[in-house]
């Protein structure tokens, strides 16, 4: 596939073709970096050389063949480089150590026979298992379940040929082009070297001087200071492949292919003051989350989501495929859905399974291939290698986990814990034994990779057609609704505030120049910070790509309470009638309550009725619930009234936009609160069972966000 590019300043629409591979300008250059990583206070820098002290020309490329040609196995610093991070930590992953899984299935509803060969593929109503492990990427196993940051969502489906790993995140684009500097990217937001923190942030220094440094990553920067980052539950958040494969059918022609995992809840976020309370209040939301609603039956849903575009459209197509930073907007190429990923059961024991679970981009069956994308070619090399040093064996496959389902026969024999060897005489091949010397290989079945031809020089340049890195930052901005534009800014401007260095401040701002105007402008002046003049730029922003509704969590919302939770805060006396209504409504709508009390042992109904409580009001915030109602006898009102984690139920489901329910009994606890004078179309009455119903319907749009601009007057405001 040829190269492509666009001269300054033309639109997406109108931009011609650049000739194949064609390099024009060096690394540096078009990132704008004018030398700036090379300028240290004190003296002259160092030249960085590999650990045998071979002085590195170039640490921002791995070495392939023509521009946007495969990697080359000859590149010896970056397998030392990706080696040496690839072993840095034991026995914990180095990124993703933070993470819960289940097993499920995989049914197929749509045929894909024409376009691929591989098997999981060809027939409809087949079910494949699966494995599911979803994860934060830069905590340790010990952090907390809703920090900001990118989601992993690594699927692992035993087909019939072998084992199929989807290792992708809940982020369609990454922060970076080439696999070479993960591990820079790595390091920057782990804790610093020097004092060992912070922990499962990204809001320091380190982070935003190498992102400041790294302008192809700030598209990814947009999704992980929108809410996407911080999503509410791993049932409400999507699933991406990343990269482009392709889908190869029986007579080995090529067709590209992008991967989706859609949720049949809908998408849904917290607002970024609940998570931090929810971190407070349970460091182990998501997982608990995940668990019950496997518990309760309640199974966990995606579809599975295709784009399938041929060469032409790569070819015309604004930015380049292989580059990992951009996406293709569903506008263009629609998600063609094909099958669904059920959750059904969770784990028996989490060591042998979510925490040796082992996924390897590599790990694909016949009919899917590989693009030349350069972060998954260094994927390939790096997973493998991880996986050999974190389980401590190359026979990380014998564990029950990570076994395919399907039979398997190979001449691998030994190694550290081998729980099976070949059989027989022969352990190798060729060989003349006949049907006693084992497996041998199979044309027609088996893996085939594409016959790309390729072309251009042994290099270290990327092409052109990486170099855009504003453009579709600026697409997903202006897709945000208002509400989701000011959570960004807001982001932005905390994560800033938390550096020492106002040098790094400004160099952010004066990315987001070419990004947005009024964005940089409204970053800068909630951090007190002039207007910096914008950096320099490989290439102009486009301003006309068009917004994109599937970008936004807001309008993809479920429409229903259906999976969701209520939380009810009951008391003494309370209304029986109206409380058992309100359950049965929360049934009738698919979704979950929790009973919130004074006490853990529950409270006594008007009609004497009894009903245990899952929470103690200090224990049970509102944080933890997508909607809540209070619910309260006069006297119990009053209690209520006199108590700080009370008032503080309501005044946060208040703060963060939640739709409340309450009794007349209730306003006792409102007025003690601040709220009386303020209770909006959001905070519904109820004055009878026959409320109940109406109110959770209500709840189905799950925030009322109009009233933040009454409650949050920040300077994103």
């Amino acid at each position: 596939m040829a190269s492509k590019g666009k001269k300054p300043g033309e639109s997406a629409k109108t931009a011609p073709k650049a000739p194949g591979a064609k390099i024009e300008t060096s690394y540096a250059e078009r990132q704008g970096a004018g030398g700036e990583t090379h300028q240290v206070a004190g003296g002259e820098v160092a030249a960085l050389t590999t650990a045998q002290g071979a002085p590195v020309a170039d640490d921002q490329n791995t070495l392939r063949y023509g521009a946007r040609g495969p990697a080359l196995l000859e590149d010896f610093h970056f397998r030392e480089k990706i080696f040496h991070f690839d072993h840095e930590r034991i026995p914990e992953r180095v990124v993703h150590a933070r993470g819960y899984g289940a097993h499920g299935y995989f049914e197929l509803t749509k045929s894909l026979s024409k376009v691929t060969r591989a098997d999981i593929f060809q027939r409809v109503g087949e079910r494949t298992p699966a494995f599911v492990r979803f994860s934060t990427v830069a905590g340790s196993k010990g952090s907390f379940d809703l920090a900001r940051d990118v989601r992993g969502f690594a699927v692992k489906l035993y087909t019939k040929e072998g084992n199929w790993d989807i290792v992708g995140n809940n982020i369609p684009v990454f922060f970076i082009q080439d696999a070479i500097k993960f591990p820079d990217l790595v390091h920057s937001v782990k804790p610093a070297p020097d004092r060992a923190f912070p922990q499962a942030q990204s809001a320091h220094d380190n982070f935003w001087d190498f992102i400041s440094l790294t302008p192809e990553s700030f598209h990814m920067i947009m999704w992980t200071m929108s809410d996407r980052a911080i999503p509410r539950s791993f049932r409400f958040m999507e699933g991406f492949g990343v990269h482009t494969f392709r889908f190869l059918d029986a007579k080995d022609r090529s067709t590209f292919v992008k991967f989706h995992w859609k949720p049949k809840l809908g998408l849904q976020s917290v607002a970024w003051n609940e998570a931090v309370k929810i971190n407070g209040a349970d460091p182990d939301f998501h997982r608990r989350d995940l668990w019950d609603a496997i518990g309760s039956g309640d199974f966990p849903e995606w579809e599975l989501g295709v784009q399938i575009f041929d060469e032409d459209f790569a070819e015309s197509f604004a930015f380049d495929v292989l580059d990992p930073t951009k996406f293709i907007p569903e506008d263009e190429v629609p998600v063609q859905v094909v099958g669904r990923l059920v959750l059904d059961r969770a784990v028996d024991n989490f060591f042998a399974e979510t925490e040796q679970v082992a996924f390897c981009t590599q790990n694909v069956p016949p009919g899917i291939d590989f693009s030349n994308d350069p972060l998954l070619q260094g994927r390939n090399f790096s997973y493998l290698d991880t996986q050999l040093k974190r389980l401590g064996s190359p026979n990380f496959t014998h564990i029950p986990i990570n076994a395919p389902k399907c039979p398997m026969a190979h001449f691998q024999q030994d190694g550290h814990m081998a729980m099976r060897n070949p059989q027989g005489r022969a352990n190798y091949e060729p060989n003349s034994w006949g049907a006693e010397g084992g497996p041998r290989e199979d044309p027609a079945r088996g893996f085939r990779s594409f016959a790309a031809e390729e072309t251009g020089p042994k290099t270290r340049l990327r092409p052109e057609s990486f170099a855009d890195h504003y453009s579709q930052a600026r697409q997903f901005y202006i897709s945000q609704t208002p509400i989701e534009q000011k959570h960004l800014v807001d982001a932005l401007v905390f994560e800033l505030s938390k550096c020492e260095r106002p040098d790094i401040r400004s160099r952010v701002v004066s990315h987001l120049r070419h990004i947005d105007g009024s964005l940089a402008a409204t970053v800068a002046d909630g951090l007190g910070l002039p207007l910096p003049e914008p950096a320099k730029a490989a290439r102009p922003t486009i301003t006309d790509l068009p917004p994109s509704d599937a970008l936004s969590i807001v309008r993809n919302g479920p429409g229903s309470f259906a999976g969701r939770k209520l939380g009810i805060l009951v008391t003494d006396g309370a209304d029986a009638a109206l409380f058992t209504a309100l359950v049965a409504a929360v049934k009738k709508e698919k979704a979950v309550h929790e009973v919130v009390a004074p006490k853990i042992g529950g409270v006594t109904l008007s009609d004497g009725t009894k009903v245990a409580a899952q929470q103690k009001i200090d224990g049970g915030p509102s944080v933890l619930f997508d909607a809540v109602a209070v619910i309260a006898s006069k006297d119990g009102a009053t209690l209520l009234a006199g108590d700080a984690a009370a008032k503080d139920f309501a005044t946060d489901a208040f703060a963060h936009c939640k739709f409340i329910g309450y009794s007349s009994e209730a306003m006792a606890l409102f007025e003690k609160a601040g709220l009386a004078d303020d209770l909006d179309e959001g905070c519904i009455e109820l004055t009878g069972a026959r409320d109940a119903g109406a109110f959770l319907k209500a709840c189905g749009a799950l925030r009322l966000w109009e009233r933040e601009a009454r409650v949050d007057l920040d300077a994103a405001a």
